[in-house]
């Protein structure tokens, strides 16, 4: 249809032919080829081609920032679209590389955050041993001698070899990410990060449900009080490290 109007427009010469639609197709048949980018609606062009085309055109990035927020993207796939194209002076917009998803990356990722939570698991069990020890429950009666002995031995040994590997697999990635920026991008990257604190952010909120439900029933104790803070420091110092790298990530994207 628009098709069709285009060419009658074109054969008498003016806009004004289109007689009766023109108030409905003059501002896509009569604007000017340097704006075309900003006024025309974003919904039918996915916003990378969007933005290419418009930065062909010479227009700029504000101006395009502009048309695909009127249109409805969202902000994040706006940024992702724009910083896909270096800023330069060059006649055609410069693509910028793109992180693509390896084998590797996948395998990195995965070991680390499963070394972070073998961890974070063994320390705190761990914790909770000593602090048994140093406050016993009278009213419980197990065989600490044999359970206990047994459950330190195990979390030791796991701390000493999920840990080691999981400072290991850090440095090695932080180095990564440091010879090539772009990795940051990654989604492998971003999706388990953002479970990572997931589960960190529903321990603290679950350990701040179980603290608040002692303290109405006076049933708070000093061993409760001590693992909680444990339960606490773990789950909050994961959920602020990560949280930190997230947001490095926004600021230098």
């Amino acid at each position: 249809m628009l098709a069709i109007l285009m060419r009658a427009g074109s054969r008498d010469g003016d806009c004004d032919a289109l007689g009766p639609v023109r108030d409905l197709t003059l501002t896509l048949v009569c604007v000017p080829a340097a704006s075309w980018g900003v006024v025309s609606s974003a919904m039918d062009i996915e916003p990378a081609r969007f933005v290419r085309e418009s930065l062909a055109r010479g227009i700029a990035r504000t101006e395009i920032e502009k048309a695909l927020k009127k249109a409805g993207w969202p902000r994040e796939q706006i940024d992702s679209a724009l910083a896909g194209f270096a800023e330069d002076d060059f006649p055609v917009p410069v693509p910028r590389p793109r992180p693509y998803l390896s084998a590797r990356e996948a395998f990195l990722y995965l070991f680390l955050f499963t070394s972070l939570y073998i961890s974070a698991f063994s320390l705190g069990s761990l914790m909770f041993e000593f602090i048994e020890r140093a406050y016993p429950d009278l009213a419980v009666q197990r065989p600490w001698a044999t359970y206990s002995a047994n459950e330190v031995r195990w979390s030791i040994a796991r701390l000493v070899v999920a840990f080691p590997i999981f400072l290991f697999l850090s440095r090695l990635i932080h180095r990564d990410l440091s010879l090539d920026p772009a990795k940051r991008t990654s989604r492998t990257r971003k999706w388990l990060t953002y479970i990572a604190l997931f589960i960190a952010a529903s321990i603290l909120i679950g350990d701040l449900v179980a603290l608040i439900y002692n303290v109405l029933g006076g049933e708070l104790t000093i061993r409760f009080v001590l693992k909680t803070l444990t339960v606490g420091v773990i789950a909050g110092a994961i959920f602020g490290y990560y949280l930190r790298d997230l947001r490095r990530d926004e600021q230098e994207g």
